[in-house]
């Protein structure tokens, strides 16, 4: 079965295997907070490769790669 296509409104989750040793980790705090992985966020904006996530806490929004993201709709 083919990938779902993430734009913006999808709801998303964030892998973590994806995550782990990226760019994006190695240049922030590597202690990734648990609603990243255990919670789904929703897709706000695009940008080339970039995916803006708005999660339901508390938090501001973040980017990450598309490739680092699951879509769960």
């Amino acid at each position: 079965m083919a990938a779902k296509v993430i734009k913006k409104g999808s709801l998303v989750r964030v892998l973590r295997e994806q995550l782990d040793d990226s760019l994006e980790s190695k240049a922030s705090d590597r202690r990734f907070p648990n609603y990243l992985f255990d919670s789904k966020g929703e897709v706000v904006d695009l940008k080339d490769e970039y995916a803006l996530i708005r999660f339901y806490v508390p938090t501001p929004n973040v980017w990450l790669r598309v490739d680092q993201l699951q879509s769960v709709d």
